[in-house]
């Protein structure tokens, strides 16, 4: 654990925790993960690495990330938490109602929003959280190029 970013030794010694080489192992998979993660694929993942590390581990180490703002797990319609990495640059999520498909996607109005907020009503906003649901351009396609609002 020598390349390890003293921002991350420092979250965790300010937060009275251990950067135990299981927590940086599952921290790495989600980083380096272009997909959200259920526990389940995480631990998957993780075994591929450190077969000892046990899903009860996994569990335990993903609600520490995500109470040390270091995992995010939007909420996205599905049944089990999906986690990602907590990047720097905020992103916002589509799922499709058919095939379940996530997308991120960024927006300079939603900043804008935020801007607009704190002006008109003088509140700090520290983040935002914004979740899309409908039908993916595939689906919708597969539809006849109907979507569920053009039928009502």
């Amino acid at each position: 654990m020598r390349n390890v970013p003293n921002q991350l030794r420092e979250a965790f010694r300010s937060a009275g925790r251990r950067l135990t080489p299981q927590r940086m192992l599952i921290l790495q998979v989600l980083q380096e993960s272009d997909r959200h993660l259920d526990a389940e694929a995480v631990h998957d993942r993780v075994r591929q690495r450190d077969p000892e590390i046990s899903l009860a581990t996994v569990y335990r180490t993903l609600a520490l990330l995500k109470e040390m703002g270091l995992v995010n797990a939007p909420s996205l319609g599905a049944e089990r938490s999906r986690y990602e990495s907590a990047g720097s640059t905020p992103h916002y999520h589509f799922t499709c109602l058919n095939c379940g498909r996530v997308m991120e996607f960024d927006s300079p109005l939603i900043g804008q929003l935020s801007d607009e907020l704190s002006q008109a009503h003088g509140v700090s906003v520290v983040g935002t959280q914004l979740h899309v649901v409908g039908y993916c351009a595939s689906c919708v396609a597969q539809m006849g190029g109907e979507s569920e609002t053009s039928r009502q």
